[in-house]
Parts: C-alpha cells; structure tokens; sequence
C-alpha cells in the first residue's frame, strides 16, 4: 500500500522556492513561505504542497460532506470553523444544515474540487473534518436548508490513549476492537487518527442515526470485555483509571478528521490509512505531510475499506441498553456535585 520515506526530493525542491504569491486553478496564494504554525516543522508552502498531492484521495472523502475545518492564524491559537465565511469566493460551495443542538442553521462549506481544497490551505485551514451523515434534502424547497438525518454511512470507534500512553496499548486496544467485529460479523479500516490515536471505521448499510449510535456503543462495550484491563468505555477522564478510552460516541452530524487530513499538532502528522497487518510496525509520526507524498500508491484508504455491511440485530439490541455516554455523564456529575455538597455540609 505505501512505502516509508523520510525526506522526499520534491520537498527539498519546494523549499528552495523562495516566491511568497502564486496562482494554482485559479486560487492566489500568498504568504507561502510563512511558518504553518508553532511546532509545526513546515511552512503554509508546505501545507498547499501537500493537499495538491493528496488531492484525489482526499476529495473522495470530502466530496458531498457538510465540513468543518481547523484553522491556524499566525500567532493565534488553532480554531474550528463550521460557518463558511462571507468573503468566501463565489465557486466554494456551500449548504445549509439545521443544527438541533445550537438551536440554528450553520452554513457548512462543500469541498468537492481542488480549486476549493487549495482555496482552503490559503486560507490556513490545516484539519478536515467532515459529517460522519451525507445531507438529504428539506421537504419544503422554499426553506433550501438540508438536515443530517437516515444516512448513516459508517460507524466510528476512536481509540483514544491516557496521558503518557505508549502507542503499545493503542494497537492493543484496537485489536479489542478488531476481535469484537469479528465476533459480531463485521470488518472495519484502520487509520491513525493524525495525533495520538487510531480510528476504526465500519461501513454500513441501511441504518438510521439511533441505531447507528447504539450500534457503536455496543461494538464498544464488546472489545472492552475483551480485556476490561486494557481498555474502557468510561466517558468520565476520571473513572479511566489510566485505560485507554474507546470513544463511541462519534456519530450523526458529529465530525471526525478524515483519512489524509494534517493535525495541527507538532511535525504536522496526518491521519493515515494502516492495514491492520502492518499496525504493529507502525508509528503516528511516521505519517507527516512531508512523507505521506512519496508513500502513497493509489488510495490506500479506498483500498483498505470493506463495503457496507449490514449491522446485526444483537449488536443493535445490546447497544440500546447502553445509556448515552454524555447523557450518563451528566447525570453522574450532578449526582457526584450533590453528595460532594451534602459531605461538605456536614450530612
């Protein structure tokens, strides 16, 4: 699928470029040479280098999505940007989406082309993040506003290590969850997640958003009783005791960075597809945009998805019994806040 590079001649190539503004499809890009951000160990050329050499397998996953994107001003923080912005030229695409948790409309960006993926590294947006949920459209085509609802596409498990976690126990929690699927008849793909972490992605058919989270939920549960020393689904940091957290909790109009998208994190890594045979000899850094370039041979991510699978019945049936983990949280936090009150009150 791909082959390990360390320094790729077109990035020596590139930095010798000293030119600050220049046209690709149409897009000004300005400021090329500016650091990408602290820590970053790559410049904003950098960045436009690599989304033009990832382009085609990027925009499959990109293509039709409602997209949020992280973004990086010079001396500011990183920011997540959901709402295109005004100034937005004319050809970036965009819909609308009504947002039941912000009790509003967002208007989401489309990237569907390349003129629209480089538009979006000028405009430093480092992170993709796509819907997990493909939009339908509204009944009332007055309204021209699309809703995330009944076209689940795959369920996520991320697998998130605890603090100081070696990426040991990451691989050991995602063959949990490997061996959970293969118990419940089901396959899933492999990527690092671009920081510490690995997504397992599951394709699916015919699945409508309650049963898709509760299917996750379950699927979950299943690889922590695998070895409930290695792994945990508690929500609460707190209640992890150090495990390594399997998140169900990524579904419906909730976003995830996609495969190829940088992280805006040291290096700059990107997350990147990894067959489950070579997980045990990889690393999350040996996935940068200088070196993914020269590692790709196709679309190893398209390649190394199975096709839509029908979740069974069981696993949709045990997922429902699992209360909702933000749901549970809060109830939990509220409890905990009175019996701390009540201990300080001297009841």
């Amino acid at each position: 699928m791909f082959t390990r590079a360390t320094a790729p001649e077109w990035h020596a190539g590139r930095m010798a470029r000293t030119k600050q503004t220049e046209m690709r499809e149409g897009v000004e890009l300005t400021n090329l040479d500016a650091a990408l951000f602290s820590g970053a160990d790559a410049t904003k050329r950098d960045l436009i280098d690599y989304l033009e050499a990832v382009a085609e397998p990027i925009l499959r996953e990109l293509a039709g999505r409602p997209l949020s994107v992280v973004r990086v001003r010079p001396g500011q923080p990183s920011f997540m940007q959901k709402n295109l912005p005004d100034y937005a030229p004319d050809f970036v695409r965009r819909t609308t989406v009504w947002s039941d948790a912000g009790n509003r409309e967002i208007h989401y960006p489309l990237c569907d082309d390349l003129r629209t993926l480089l538009w979006f590294g000028n405009q430093r947006a480092v992170e993709y993040h796509p819907t997990l949920m493909l939009p339908d459209i509204a009944t009332d085509p007055a309204e021209r506003t699309e809703i995330l609802a009944g076209r689940v596409t795959h369920l996520v498990l991320d697998v998130d290590p605890p603090e100081g976690g070696g990426f040991d126990v990451v691989i050991a929690s995602a063959r949990l969850i490997q061996q959970a699927l293969a118990d419940s008849g089901l396959a899933g793909a492999l990527k690092t997640s671009g920081s510490k972490g690995v997504h397992v992605i599951v394709p699916v058919v015919d699945l409508e958003l309650p049963d898709a989270a509760a299917a996750t939920r379950a699927l979950a549960a299943r690889a922590e009783r695998l070895d409930p020393d290695v792994a945990t689904t508690a929500y609460i940091k707190a209640d992890r005791g150090g495990k390594v957290f399997l998140d169900a909790t990524r579904s419906g109009g909730a976003s995830l960075a996609c495969a190829y998208s940088p992280r805006v994190r040291p290096g700059t890594p990107v997350s990147f597809p990894v067959p489950w045979e070579d997980l045990d000899d990889v690393t999350p850094l040996d996935f940068t945009i200088r070196s993914v370039p020269s590692m790709l041979d196709g679309d190893p991510w398209a390649a190394s998805l199975p096709s839509p699978q029908q979740v069974p019945g069981d696993v949709i049936e045990e997922g429902h019994t699992i209360p909702v983990a933000r749901v549970a949280a809060m109830h939990e936090g509220k409890r905990r806040k009175r019996a701390a009150e009540k201990a300080a009150d001297g009841g």
